[in-house]
């Protein structure tokens, strides 16, 4: 960092029993409520498939042999993901849920069923919670997964204070670890090492801020994998690059967005601007979309966009994977599934 230059990156800070973000935010209230109905009961976009999509499937006898590049991904749709990293397995923010909300018969409900069952899931090492926010921290995903074989010699890594929310769902508190940004812990030969995002937390509209949510770098041997989570865009990114990278893959958000909010969730141009910033090394993978109606735009725009996006650059290289499909990253060398035409 040069001389008199100030770092965002850093811990987080509290100011009255509530997490701040690391610059100033706005992440909508009542009004916004209000103004987000008068648009949806209008909405003519495509929010939801109109054809059943799928199905997919994951072959779990892929999992018996190492990736030969060192690092696989296997993305399940949204920000649900298997990360297979120089050895170790990470399972990031699993949602296996049919809905995301907190309720099993309302809610944005997932375009296509979990490519694997819970119970077929490989040996994992890390299960890494983001934030608790319901599509990234399953209400009926997180006891099931508690209880399997598999899951048993777990690290469950997450950010300050959803440890409780996880243990209130069956966890064993003993095997959660509770990162504050630019803590780390290491597991399996990897670190895991939290980073500011810009983003906020609450399972209701209650008790938002009362938990830290966080991005993450997940550095191993011979690989690093950058999971930027929820967030907006912010100048924070281009810090992460210079000093946190370069990174194998950058998986950046690009569903869920809209003017209204833009503070807080960047969008498919958003992505694509804040992985330039980051230094454009190695490869991006679009994330938190496909899976649910979270937002009012049509589901296919984000991936759309981000293409199109991307197209209109030199220098971004661009990783979509199909959902379910155990896919091998290989240095600079881009992958555009088109499943979701």
């Amino acid at each position: 960092m040069a001389p008199g230059q100030i770092t965002r990156i850093k811990r987080a800070e509290r100011v009255g029993g509530k997490y701040q973000n690391p610059v100033p935010t706005s992440v909508g209230d009542w009004r916004t409520m209000f103004r987000i109905v008068g648009r949806y009961l209008s909405n003519k976009a495509e929010v939801t498939p109109k054809k059943p999509l799928g199905p997919f499937r994951t072959d779990v006898c892929v999992y018996e042999t190492r990736p030969a590049s060192g690092l696989r991904v296997t993305w399940m749709g949204h920000s649900t993901m298997l990360i297979e990293i120089d050895g170790a397995r990470v399972l990031v923010d699993p949602v296996w849920d049919e809905r995301a909300g907190p309720l099993t018969w309302a809610g944005p409900k997932r375009f296509f069923a979990p490519p694997l069952p819970l119970e077929e899931l490989p040996r994992i090492d890390v299960v890494l919670l983001s934030h608790d926010h319901f599509d990234h921290l399953g209400a009926q995903t997180i006891p099931k997964l508690a209880r399997l074989e598999a899951v048993g010699n777990a690290r469950w890594v997450t950010a300050l204070g959803v440890g409780s929310i996880l243990a209130g769902l069956g966890v064993d508190s003993g095997r959660i670890t509770e990162l504050d940004w630019t803590d780390s812990v290491s597991v399996g030969g990897v670190e895991v090492l939290a980073l500011p995002a810009r983003h906020f937390s609450g399972r209701s509209l209650f008790n938002r801020f009362e938990t830290l949510w966080a991005s993450f770098v997940l550095a191993g041997p011979e690989h690093r994998v950058y999971y930027g989570a929820d967030s907006g865009e912010w100048d924070g990114f281009a810090e992460i690059g210079r000093n946190y990278g370069p990174f194998d893959l950058t998986m950046l958000e690009i569903g869920a967005f809209d003017p209204m909010w833009a503070d807080i969730h960047m969008g498919p141009d958003g992505a694509i601007r804040m992985f330039r910033a980051m230094g454009d090394a190695g490869l991006l993978m679009p994330i938190h979309w496909g899976l649910f109606n979270l937002a009012l735009h049509g589901w296919r725009q984000p991936i759309e966009r981000a293409f199109a996006a991307a197209d209109a650059t030199e220098d971004v290289k661009l990783w979509a994977p199909e959902p379910g499909l155990p896919t091998e990253v290989v240095c600079d060398e881009q992958l555009r599934s088109e499943w979701w035409r």
